[in-house]
């Protein structure tokens, strides 16, 4: 069975199609800048005689129909393809975000479903929208073929009341649902899951705080496989630093800077997710990559960030270490939890109170994958690669044989 599974951003996806049985990527890549000017898909296939994997960029791509259709040729090509016919794929699944409390499991695709994710966006404004117009030009581009839909914030449904609610009158949770939903699931289930895996314990064992750091970034305590607490809250606005994002701060400030600077809602939602976090705060980049260097180079702006996130981070672990009792490992995924050595210094330093203890050389290593970073006598500190599509991929093939 070959499993297509998508994986959306705001303006982009990934997606890697996979032989099931084998449990190995046939194809994979990522389409960037979706319907706009200079989108272009990086596609990656292995050369059947070498074995090397091998690269083609295809550019000139106007619309999100069009880079479906360029998908499709892609996937079918004679030199970087893998299959002669599209119908050879069994089903397609995708990451969405937002589910809230309609969707708890991943569920079958149709046009109730797609106008549903569609108007959970005031949700996820950045994601759900670029979802439901990914999988609109699905429908239309692989005519026939099932497609799945799994949940970001099904992961988190384990989070108990007490947790997830707001202090706000009750009857807004009655009448608008607005609770901690969470976000970034699919990730922190597959590195939690991949952790057990190879420590050979069961996941019913372990207590993890898992810390996913990339553009979007969330800490979620995993209490024998279940997420019982996370960063993100309503919106993947909540939390930590992020790119472009605010992550918490006081509810007042958004107030307080509407009436100074005569801004509408619309304004004030486009300042916090748009213009904050790393960017407006550095003033050079959203780019973890870049705020790095500067501070590495003395910029004090850039190393405020990186201190702001660290702590942040910190005081997730040690509230997350209470809310378990307890804490078998911290794992890092995401492009800055698994690239940045410099982020996981700071996060881990001073932190021997919890027994955590980075390997100073482990933790310089540029092994790309899963690896323990920490010392012997420290409680485990892993860097574990994430593999959101593997994850809907097989809950996508559960779905269509019924398995639970």
């Amino acid at each position: 069975m070959k499993i297509l599974a998508i994986n959306t951003g705001g303006s982009s996806f990934k997606y890697q199609l996979f032989d099931m049985e084998a449990e190995r990527t046939l194809v994979k890549g990522n389409c960037e800048n979706v319907g706009a000017e200079g989108c272009f898909i990086a596609h990656i296939c292995r050369d059947a005689e070498t074995g090397n994997e091998k690269e083609i960029v295809k550019r000139g791509i106007k619309t999100c129909e069009d880079a479906l259709k360029t998908l499709i040729l892609l996937l079918t090509d004679r030199e970087y393809g893998v299959v002669n016919d599209i119908n050879e794929i069994a089903a397609i699944g995708h990451r969405v975000v937002q589910g809230a409390d309609l969707y708890s499991d991943p569920v079958s695709i149709d046009e109730e479903v797609t106008r549903n994710i569609g108007e959970l966006a005031d949700l996820a404004p950045v994601h759900n929208l670029a979802s439901a117009s990914v999988i609109s030009c699905c429908m239309v581009a692989f005519t026939g073929i099932p497609e799945v839909a799994v949940f970001d914030t099904a992961f988190h449904s384990t989070i108990p009341d007490y947790a997830y609610m707001f202090g706000l009158p009750y009857r807004y949770y009655e009448k608008y649902k607005i609770r901690k939903y969470g976000f970034h699931g699919i990730s922190h289930r597959y590195v939690s899951q991949k952790y057990s895996d190879l420590l050979g314990r069961s996941l019913k064992e372990l207590k993890i705080v898992s810390c996913h750091l990339g553009d979007g970034c969330s800490v979620t305590a995993i209490d024998g496989g279940r997420s019982v607490e996370t960063s993100m809250g309503f919106t993947p606005l909540d939390g930590l630093l992020m790119g472009t994002r605010s992550g918490t701060l006081d509810p007042s400030v958004v107030t307080y800077l509407m009436k100074k600077e005569g801004l509408s809602s619309d304004q004030m939602e486009e300042i916090l997710n748009k213009e904050s976090g790393y960017l407006g705060l550095s003033g050079l980049a959203s780019d973890s990559r870049v705020i790095v260097d500067a501070a590495i180079d003395g910029n004090e702006l850039a190393n405020l960030v990186l201190k702001m996130q660290s702590h942040r981070i910190k005081k997730y672990i040690g509230g997350y270490a209470a809310v378990m009792n307890g804490l078998d490992a911290l794992l890092f995924t995401g492009g800055i939890g698994e690239n940045s050595y410099f982020t996981r210094e700071l996060v881990c330093a001073d932190m021997d109170f919890f027994l955590l203890e980075l390997d100073e050389k482990l933790n310089m290593e540029t092994n790309s994958g899963c690896r323990r970073i920490s010392k012997g006598g420290s409680k485990d500190i892993w860097v574990i690669p994430t593999n959101e599509e593997w994850v809907i991929a097989k809950e996508t093939r559960n779905l269509l044989l019924g398995v639970s």
